[in-house]
């Protein structure tokens, strides 16, 4: 298991991003030598998505990094995990939805089941703190389309799987933390 990882759930505009930054920013300060670094999974394809982009990465603190990697999650942990760097995934929603509702072509449910399953078998070995930001999608009324249904599934599915490896989870509710420390299930 990475030194520390931590999931922190919430719906939209709950206060996940921010509360990960929080944590980021007192971990970037309890040392020398040490970094944060952002690994992003949205993609721009509209001028609402491109201003989102730009306001979180305005209201991050200075001194932490941006890594841009919508599906390849797992390669890019690997390649970027180290004990002096606290990576922040933000968020495994979009990298759920880049896999499942791609913009262009359709969705290849085989090829997310290996990156998915690639990153759950990553995560045990990697070096360093991780924070993982995901929403919490299944307490609203169940969608009414097939595809949406698979959706909410496969995101709860993916968050159960994240936080039986992660040792603390957090969620998210109108901007306050309720958080506790977990044993993890699935390294």
């Amino acid at each position: 298991m990475p030194a520390h990882s931590h999931l922190i759930v919430g719906g939209q505009r709950s206060g996940k991003s921010g509360q990960a930054e929080r944590l980021a920013l007192a971990w970037l300060n309890g040392a020398p030598g040490r970094q944060v670094t952002v690994l992003a999974t949205a993609q721009a394809f509209d001028g609402e998505m491109q201003a989102r982009i730009r306001r979180h990465q305005q209201d991050r603190p200075a001194g932490f990094g941006t890594l841009e990697e919508p599906l390849a999650l797992a390669a890019a942990l690997r390649a970027n995990a180290s004990a002096e760097r606290l990576i922040v995934v933000d968020c495994l929603t979009l990298w759920l939805t880049n896999w499942l509702m791609p913009m262009h072509g359709v969705a290849d449910l085989a090829a997310w089941a290996t990156e998915r399953q690639s990153l759950l078998d990553a995560l045990p070995d990697l070096p360093g703190q991780l924070i993982f930001i995901s929403n919490e999608v299944g307490w609203g009324v169940s969608p009414m389309t097939p595809e949406s249904r698979h959706f909410v599934d496969e995101l709860g599915h993916l968050n159960q799987a994240v936080a039986s490896r992660c040792d603390q989870l957090t969620l998210m509710v109108a901007g306050q933390a309720w958080s506790r420390s977990i044993t993890p299930t699935g390294a």
